[in-house]
């Protein structure tokens, strides 16, 4: 975060130097340049992405209509705009980032294992993502030279040269906005937000021309009416959806902090999230079902995945759909995972790790983890495991909004955040109201997890009821559990 306004910072002699540094320190007046619409322009290029295309995809496979479909996108995203707004609410009040914020509920050590679990979580999807982007690149280039690019799976990597360095060069791009900061990213996403919203009505109205009309899928039924496949499931349907829908964004509630600490007001952050997430979700979320709609009639098969259609485009249109897929994922790639493990790891040894050297272990651990590999082996369930990895940060936005609104009042003492020995140190640094809290809400949600991601065959029903609801019940379950243990 290249805010020359923090920088050469000196410590305040009272703090502990292993709690603080220049980035985790409160922002300065002159760093909160962030007004609604840049909130609202980061919420769009966030919100045009790859997942986002295929979320209502999956709930029209799961049996409903087409609008049934986009209205649990729209009320899941209403749903996770209350946590999100609450809890950056902390961020805009005191300028301070979400590890540091969750000192007050955890200790000034405790802290470290929710911000790592969020950490961790946006490493996984970091890979994923700079993998979708680096494969758009790779088909821009095949389909403009007739596949002239297409070679042997190199050994060990299991690609071939190309991908490789496609993958490494969509890759690099997000190691320019690490080393010029979160004001770069706040650049990126302002001048992206437009010219991607402009891509999707223009793919919309390409579909709807090509097809003449949205065609099949818009008019299909729901399976859930009487005489269909699923007749009267509907609600269980729903509230799964709802729930996954919640998911979907639960990490970001999290460590929106990281972003509302440089809003001018309490205001510009509440209403550029307001404008940015919900309707852009539903709208988006509606472009994906509608072209796919179009392509049954199109190509005469339904095609979910915007890199595969993109390919059958042909001609100028997959360059200009591939480049605009990639800049999405860019953008989401850096606001959603990078800048979260940055603070994180940073957090974990303030003075040895800036944001900038957290930004390039998370980039790091993104290569890492071979994504490729672990989307050709486990592409469904890898999207079930990190979904249900965000339902088990459910308990973690509880604990934030108990401590901070019902338990403190909204009132933190800031240099106590960064001692050992101030009112947040607890007992050596452990604040065990909020790891016992923690630990409390995950547990219901561990059986149904193990069971959706596919390590268990089966686990009484209660479990899977209760893991459709999961983000819920962590949040609510660990919220009472905290209230009550910190009344002691």
């Amino acid at each position: 975060m290249d805010n020359s306004n923090n920088h050469n910072m000196a410590k305040p002699p009272h703090y502990d130097g292993d709690l603080w540094n220049e980035d985790l320190a409160p922002t300065s007046n002159a760093a909160r340049t962030w007004g609604w619409k840049d909130y609202a322009a980061l919420w769009v290029a966030m919100v045009v992405c790859v997942p986002t295309y295929l979320l209502s995809a999956g709930l029209v496979s799961e049996g409903m209509n087409w609008y049934q479909a986009v209205i649990t996108v729209l009320l899941g995203n209403v749903i996770v705009l209350v946590p999100m707004m609450l809890i950056g609410h902390a961020g805009a009040k005191y300028g301070l980032p979400f590890p540091v914020l969750l000192r007050s509920a955890f200790g000034t050590k405790g802290a470290k294992i929710p911000a790592l679990a969020r950490g961790l979580v946006a490493c996984g999807w970091f890979g994923i993502n700079t993998w979708v982007g680096g494969s758009a690149i790779y088909v821009i280039l095949n389909s403009v030279s007739g596949d002239a690019f297409v070679g042997q799976a190199l050994p060990f990597l299991g690609i071939d040269l190309t991908q490789t360095l496609c993958f490494f060069a969509f890759w690099a791009m997000h190691l320019v906005f690490i080393k010029f900061g979160t004001e770069s990213i706040r650049w990126l996403e302002t001048f992206a937000a437009p010219f991607l919203i402009l891509m999707g009505l223009a793919l919309l109205g390409w579909a709807y021309v090509q097809a003449g009309g949205f065609g099949e899928m818009l008019s299909t039924p729901s399976q859930f009416v009487v005489g269909g496949a699923k007749e009267g499931q509907f609600w269980p349907a729903f509230f799964a959806g709802l729930t996954s829908m919640v998911g979907f964004w639960a990490t970001m509630a999290l460590n929106i902090p990281d972003f509302t600490r440089f809003a001018k007001s309490q205001k510009d952050q509440m209403l550029g999230q307001a404008i940015g997430l919900p309707l852009p979700m539903a709208l988006f979320a509606f472009i994906g079902v509608a072209v796919t709609s179009a392509t049954v009639t199109i190509y005469g098969e339904a095609i979910w995945d915007p890199v595969a259609l993109a390919g059958r485009m042909g001609g100028v249109g997959v360059v200009l759909a591939l480049a605009a897929l990639a800049l999405a994922t860019l953008t989401t790639n850096l606001a959603a995972n990078m800048v979260a493990p940055a603070y994180g790891f940073s957090n974990m040894a303030p003075a040895k790790i800036s944001f900038k050297m957290g930004g390039y272990i998370t980039a790091g651990i993104g290569v890492a983890i071979f994504p490729w590999k672990l989307l050709e082996t486990a592409g469904g369930y890898l999207f079930t495991w990190l979904t249900g990895y965000s339902a088990l940060l459910g308990p973690i936005a509880g604990i934030l909004i108990a401590d901070y609104f019902i338990l403190r009042k909204s009132t933190l003492n800031i240099d106590a955040l960064f001692q050992h020995t101030g009112e947040y140190a607890a007992k050596n640094g452990w604040n065990m109201a909020g790891v016992i809290a923690l630990i409390v809400g995950v547990l219901p949600n561990i059986p149904g997890f193990l069971h959706a991601a596919g390590f268990v065959n089966s686990v009484p029903a209660i479990f899977d009821t209760l893991y459709a609801y999961a983000w819920f019940v962590g949040l609510f379950v660990a919220s009472g559990v905290y209230l009550l243990l910190s009344k002691k």
